[in-house]
């Protein structure tokens, strides 16, 4: 059987144990969707990526899998298939600019470097809000029914995945959210990847933001650092008047599973929005599939 290189690496991570977890599979160009989407649920991560050889005028190609579908669009994969890219030889090494080829469409990535520090950001496809009966906003309130909730109205977002979103009153409603996943479940059934809540961050924070994300439905209970749900929640504030273009702030995503991330997240001049962050490799090997 062929062998193949693999990583795992950390996304907005500022240090290896944080972020969100990636299986990286390069390659893969002879995988079958199947083999992938067994491959992807073998792992358990909440998504593996398959690194294949670009089309013309792109610097690679990715497919993205959670443990029981291919994603248009995720943010921690796009991210951490940049980095391993450009760690894999697959573009220079010392690229300010990638161009991803992926489900969603061509993807602009930027690259900076300070130091030996290298932050990747990749401009999200543009979010929009989806229009539902008014059943399934009520599921989501009464799951999330003990929650504090702030001003924004919950709404169903899509930019590839789709995200409802649910804003809570503060920072420490956020943290001390137990959420029913059984009732969050049976809430998104198979129309929606999860929910994501979101507040500003409290007094003294080292983050504008915080979040969490919840997909029981896609085999991932919380998902510890979400690029797609961060870009939706920049879009829903961009609507509402509460971010600007040419602005950017900075979320807390995970600390509640130990993995404590952070995501720099930007809208440019023309409203498009970007997620990036750090990442981390933890393993280098060899996979037999």
């Amino acid at each position: 059987m062929r062998s193949r290189r693999y990583l795992q690496l950390d996304v907005f991570a500022e240090r290896v144990g944080a972020g969100n977890p990636l299986a990286v599979v390069l390659d893969a160009d002879d995988l079958d969707d199947a083999r992938m989407q067994s491959f992807a649920a073998w792992t358990h991560l909440p998504e593996t990526i398959f690194l294949l050889p670009p089309p013309p005028g792109a610097d690679y190609r990715v497919r993205i899998f959670t443990p029981t579908q291919e994603l248009p669009f995720a943010g921690h994969p796009s991210v951490g298939a940049a980095w391993a890219a450009l760690d894999a030889g697959w573009a220079p090494a010392a690229a300010g600019q990638l161009l991803q080829d992926c489900a969603a469409g061509r993807l602009p990535v930027r690259v900076e470097r300070s130091g030996a520090r290298v932050r990747i950001a990749v401009r999200a496809p543009r979010a929009r809000p989806c229009e539902v009966d008014g059943v399934r906003p009520r599921a989501i309130e009464r799951a999330f029914a003990g929650a504090a909730r702030g001003a924004l109205d919950v709404r169903l977002w899509d930019n590839g995945p789709r995200w409802w979103l649910l804003e809570l009153a503060d920072e420490a409603a956020v943290r001390g959210l137990r959420a029913d996943l059984a009732a969050i479940r049976a809430a998104t059934d198979g129309h929606a990847l999860g929910v994501a809540v979101f507040a500003r961050g409290g007094e003294g924070a080292d983050a504008d933001y915080v979040v969490r994300a919840f997909c029981p439905g896609d085999g991932i209970d919380e998902d510890p650092v979400t690029g797609s749900a961060n870009a939706a929640i920049a879009a829903a504030l961009l609507e509402a008047g509460r971010v600007a273009p040419g602005s950017a702030y900075r979320v807390s995503q995970g600390r509640e599973l130990g993995r404590d991330g952070r995501v720099e997240v930007s809208v440019d001049e023309d409203g498009e929005v970007w997620v990036g962050g750090e990442v981390q490799a933890t393993i280098r090997g060899r996979l037999t599939w």
